[in-house]
């Protein structure tokens, strides 16, 4: 009974471990998103506005999703409301050279190139023994 229960208890730790650590890296994205973005002001660096909680939250899970997934937040953006597209204030431009705008695209860089990751894999082929 004893070695079930010491089972039980690590069973019990590290699925609270796991669990933490998926909490970190789904809050971890958007705190990553909102420093480049509004701390670093890249936003103010690129011409386009800062974002409040909801827009970082969808920026963030549409970098971090592949293709189907950004058309999909795409077209729900679209539908539910395409005036957001309309507002016409923004005026896009390069940003300058400068440390902290490199920072901040090193770390949406960071974000973006993550589920990717998994593409870049090795894989064993089948080779056939003479």
């Amino acid at each position: 009974m004893g070695g079930l229960l010491r089972a039980l208890g690590i069973g019990a730790l590290v699925a609270g471990g796991l669990a933490v650590a998926c909490a970190v890296i789904v809050l971890l994205g958007p705190l990553i998103f909102w420093l480049a973005w509004n701390v670093l002001d890249f936003a103010h660096a690129v011409g386009l506005p800062e974002l409040a909680f909801w827009g970082i939250v969808l920026a963030t899970v549409f970098l971090v999703l592949g293709w189907f997934g950004k058309v999909v937040i795409t077209a729900i953006v679209f539908l539910i409301n395409p005036d957001w597209f309309a507002n016409g204030s923004a005026r896009v431009h390069w940003p300058e050279a400068t440390f902290k705008n490199f920072v901040a695209v090193a770390l949406l860089a960071l974000l973006a190139s993550r589920p990717h990751a998994h593409a870049h894999r090795e894989t064993r082929r089948y080779s056939p023994r003479s």
